[in-house]
């Protein structure tokens, strides 16, 4: 059953995932709470709702602690997962990825350039943290474009080269920047690595507008990609400007992948694992690929993190580190899989 392009039993099934891995992020820890009590805790949040069955400890544990991490998570795998599958549509790549194009880099390097000389130019430099993202991210995606179209002859190999090229440029850059900031250095190191553990509801908060200005416009920008899919020549005879769709949906890509790493750090991976698992369940038509993607996207990085403070507890991995050892492998795989077919 299809809305509007849609598979509505997809778009269902991707809620239901992302519900279940929610409850399970939150009862999953050294304070066991039961997968029932949190459903009828929930439930007695909602008006003329029964006695809650938490102790006021448990209550706090789950609304300060484990619900504003799995609802951060939620949100940076919906909008790391739909950046990677938008960016994959503008630039017809199935490699394209905010951490392999550039994005994620360029992000890094301005909330870093934030944290290390914030304080000289304003009095609260964590709300320019995603602002300085934002445009890092846009500038790495333009430079891994330009380079890869300008000296490899465009292609799938040449963007990710180039991808690779400016993403090692600006990790050593933000490395030189580091430097400059030592008495930040373990903070940065630690947000370096990607994770969830230091957030929340304040980081929720913080990136909610662009978060929403982000998916809302990638969300909207689904018809267009499928136009762009049939070639510019067909989509200029059907109306459409390709080169502004394409400025749009970067830009939108971009200011999803800023908002992320500005509060998560560096995630790699998960906007080229995602959006291909949703390709294969849902097809090629990008109406349907991005909604399942921002569900699926959430639910991917939950369970993810549910593994990453799980598998060596009590001490707990960083997020990133789990979804490199997943993503490697995935990444090589789609890389054959596309030498094979000649693209």
């Amino acid at each position: 059953m299809k809305g509007f392009g849609v598979p509505l039993g997809w778009l269902l099934g991707s809620a239901v995932a992302l519900f279940v891995a929610g409850v399970f992020g939150i009862s999953a820890g050294a304070a066991s709470i039961s997968a029932a009590d949190i459903l009828r805790h929930l439930l007695s949040l909602l008006p003329f709702g029964a006695q809650s069955p938490l102790t006021e400890r448990q209550e706090a544990l789950l609304m300060e602690l484990r619900l504003p991490r799995v609802v951060m998570g939620a949100v940076v795998g919906a909008l790391l997962a739909t950046a990677g599958g938008a960016y994959q549509g503008v630039f017809r790549n199935p490699l394209a990825d905010p951490f392999l194009l550039g994005a994620a880099s360029g992000a890094g390097l301005g909330a870093t350039m934030v944290m290390v000389f914030g304080q000289e130019l304003t009095a609260d430099p964590r709300a320019l943290v995603p602002v300085a993202a934002f445009f890092g991210a846009l500038a790495g995606v333009a430079a891994a474009y330009m380079l890869g179209s300008t000296a490899g002859g465009g292609g799938t190999a040449a963007l990710v080269l180039a991808g690779v090229a400016v993403s090692s440029f600006l990790s050593a850059a933000q490395t030189l920047v580091q430097q400059m900031g030592v008495d930040q250095l373990q903070r940065i190191y630690a947000w370096l690595l990607g994770g969830l553990g230091r957030g929340g509801w304040d980081d929720v908060r913080l990136i909610a507008p662009y978060a929403i200005v982000g998916i809302v416009v990638l969300l909207l920008s689904g018809y267009l990609l499928d136009m762009l899919a049939l070639g510019d020549d067909k989509a200029v005879s059907l109306g459409l400007n390709p080169g502004v769709v394409r400025m749009v949906v970067i830009a939108a890509a971009s200011l999803a992948t800023a908002a992320a790493v500005s509060v998560s750090g560096l995630i790699g991976f998960v906007g080229i694992v995602v959006p291909h698992i949703v390709r294969r369940l849902v097809g090629s038509n990008y109406r349907a690929i991005l909604p399942v993607t921002v569900l699926m996207g959430g639910a991917f990085l939950v369970t993810v993190d549910i593994v990453a403070r799980t598998i060596v507890a009590p001490a707990e991995l960083p997020i990133g580190v789990v979804t490199a050892f997943l993503g490697a492998p995935f990444f090589v795989l789609i890389l054959r899989t596309t030498r094979h077919r000649g693209t």
